[in-house]
């Protein structure tokens, strides 16, 4: 397997064989996941256009986000079918056989049947990253207790995230500097006051955000803070010094 880059944002990256191509479908594109072999360098959650290419089967384009560097390329969230990419390319719609096996659904129905917990417990880290993008809410609550701090910042990306799961991470005693600047830069987010005393409140926050945030809390808040729910000195001076602003 090897991928070339054809432009600031796009590679061609290409199968040598069908046994490689169906290896790279069992561990990573059945997950909706790919793995980009390329020394070139990448920043996370850049959308990249992509060529898949089989020497003798043609080619399938897709599109797909940058999630977590490996040691020897990238780890990309594919959207849409993925799994169907890997089909495609196996058996174009004129080759014989194009059709599914009977039971191609079977290792699905297997999976309905594992504990959500379980399943999630036992995922790689790559693997929890290419989850967190697309996870749905019973999934996103159990990543959101995960130690792995890039998980938290993945699940950010996710189109589905609701307010309640956001005030979660921001309580989270795994937050980074990354993690609380993404909530902090979004308008979304930062808008919601139950978002903003969590982020002030967490240790972990860093203190120039959570000296950004003091102004924008209700007066009983920044006396709550003054009264030594600071998490650090400078916080509980530059609230006392706020509430001679409001008196």
């Amino acid at each position: 397997m090897r991928s070339e880059r054809t432009g600031p944002a796009s590679f061609t990256v290409e199968f040598e064989s069908a046994a490689e191509l169906e290896a790279e479908a069992r561990t990573n594109l059945s997950a909706g996941g790919l793995r980009l072999p390329t020394r070139e360098r990448l920043a996370l959650f850049t959308k990249l256009s992509l060529l898949l290419r089989l020497p003798g089967a043609g080619e399938v384009p897709a599109t797909a986000t940058v999630v977590a560097p490996l040691p020897d390329g990238f780890a990309l969230h594919v959207e849409g079918d993925a799994a169907g990419l890997a089909e495609a390319l196996l058996s174009p719609p004129d080759a014989p056989g194009a059709e599914l096996p009977a039971d191609a659904e079977a290792p699905e129905d297997a999976a309905v049947r594992e504990s959500v917990w379980d399943r999630i417990r036992g995922l790689t880290r790559v693997e929890k990253l290419l989850l967190a993008a697309k996870a749905d809410r019973i999934e996103r609550t159990i990543l959101a207790q995960d130690s792995d701090p890039q998980v938290l910042y993945s699940l950010l990306k996710n189109p589905r995230l609701t307010a309640d799961e956001v005030i979660r991470i921001a309580k989270s005693p795994f937050l980074t500097f990354q993690t609380a600047e993404s909530i902090v830069k979004s308008t979304q987010w930062f808008s919601n006051l139950e978002v903003r005393v969590a982020l002030v409140h967490n240790a972990k926050t860093p203190p120039a955000f959570a000296l950004r945030i003091l102004p924008t809390l209700p007066e009983s808040e920044v006396r709550n803070i003054s009264r030594g729910a600071a998490t650090s000195m400078a916080l509980k001076v530059a609230a006392l010094k706020k509430l001679q602003g409001f008196s």
